[in-house]
């Protein structure tokens, strides 16, 4: 005879299963199938197969800008692949590229991750189509989310801290949190940098998760306001939606004249500082 004990370990078994495929991100959702055409995933050689490691985003043809962090110390044989929303099915959409220019920010601390924003060169130009577009990110004097403001941010990355992933693309909004308060000694303290947005979602009644978050994997996606992109994934906890560890964000308008010098002058039609 089962155990009342055993019955219950059985049950919580099957509750965790049911979560587990059901969520994306910390708490986010599955995507719309090509409703984020700009992203991309920075994937790794492993034998026959390709590992999804990164996320990135296209800025302009030919460009995807990411996190250093993702690639420190060079592409090593990684590809990147666009028009995606499941990693493993075949869909008429994708495109792999090699990488053929990898521009690290020079400034990049591994310390406290200040200045993670990184550029990559495809090895040609992408076949613009409804899943693969460019998005426009905010350039030098646009103006950027303040404290509780709604933000976005999508991924592959893992949606609990067992580090399980999923196979399609999934997404989150989240909320602004104060750099203030993420500079108290109990958040990042001096770790947190005028470079640095922090955002996510507190749980405050009928949540599958305690708080809604980026997580491992998600990093070098884009941080979505208003449709531009204004951060770049880069780092939180060790865990993920941990109260007082929200994801932590690049700020991008802080790079513009940097990005220019590499990609070039974008468009005036793209421009959106004010």
């Amino acid at each position: 005879m089962v155990s009342e004990r055993e019955a219950l370990v059985a049950a919580a078994v099957v509750v965790f299963a049911f979560i587990s495929q059901s969520e994306g991100i910390i708490g986010g959702r599955e995507a719309v199938p090509h409703s984020r055409p700009y992203m991309a995933s920075i994937q790794k050689p492993e034998g026959e197969t390709w590992t999804h490691e990164c996320g990135g985003f296209v800025i302009a043809d030919q460009w995807v800008m990411t996190a250093v962090h993702c690639m420190p110390t060079g592409s090593d044989g990684r590809r990147v692949v666009l028009g995606l929303h499941s990693l493993s099915e075949a869909e008429e959409t994708k495109q792999a590229f090699h990488i053929l220019e990898l521009h690290n920010h020079a400034d990049f601390n591994p310390s406290n991750y200040d200045n993670d924003i990184a550029l990559i060169k495809l090895d040609r130009p992408f076949n613009s189509s409804e899943a693969i577009r460019a998005v426009e990110y905010l350039r030098v004097g646009g103006i950027n989310p303040s404290t509780d403001e709604e933000v976005e941010t999508a991924g592959w990355g893992s949606y609990n801290n067992l580090g399980s992933r999923p196979d399609k693309l999934k997404e989150v909004v989240i909320e602004v949190v104060s750099s203030n308060r993420c500079r108290r000694s109990d958040y990042f303290g001096r770790k947190f940098t005028t470079n640095m947005i922090c955002a996510h979602k507190v749980c405050d009644g009928d949540c599958d998760v305690r708080n809604e978050d980026s997580c491992d994997g998600d990093s070098g996606g884009p941080l979505i306001y208003k449709g531009v992109a204004v951060g770049i994934t880069s780092n939180g906890g060790k865990k993920c939606g941990q109260l007082k560890k929200p994801g932590v964000y690049t700020i991008i308008s802080h790079y513009t004249p940097w990005i220019v010098g590499i990609v070039g002058v974008p468009d005036a039609a793209e421009d959106q500082s004010t």
